[in-house]
């Protein structure tokens, strides 16, 4: 899809790229599918800037999955345009990534106690999720 047609279904523009949050729940593989099929993908936030402007897009929302796993590696977090999120980077949680239960390889944003942060969930969990297409 044009970037013209997702404005007026309601993404948002920020920076270079649209953005959409969605109000339905997927595991994080049929959220990836859906923003496919936009011609967009899952989210993947490289600034600060960017974690905010999604933070407030979120409003009351308290989780959505975003376009970052260790699936093919356990431990090594990858986005879904193929670049590697380096060690100590990110937006994680305090003592996030955690693997609870060795069953946790999906990426999310999550709103803690005190603020908005990534999580590691199951990737069959059921949530929201945000895509992002860029326009270059």
């Amino acid at each position: 899809m044009q970037a013209k047609e997702l404005v007026k279904e309601g993404w948002r523009v920020f920076g270079t790229g649209v953005y959409h949050i969605s109000t339905e729940k997927k595991s994080w593989a049929e959220s990836r599918q859906y923003c496919r099929e936009k011609g967009a993908d899952l989210v993947t936030i490289k600034s600060e800037e960017e974690q905010e402007f999604i933070i407030q897009q979120m409003g009351i929302d308290y989780q959505a999955w975003i376009g970052l796993s260790d699936i093919e590696t356990e431990g090594k977090w990858k986005w879904v345009d193929g670049t590697e999120l380096t060690s100590g980077t990110g937006f994680w949680y305090n003592g996030e990534p955690n693997d609870a239960g060795n069953n946790e390889d999906c990426a999310e944003m999550w709103k803690f106690s005190d603020k908005m942060a990534w999580n590691d969930r199951p990737c069959s969990v059921q949530s929201k999720w945000i895509c992002e297409k860029n326009l270059l």
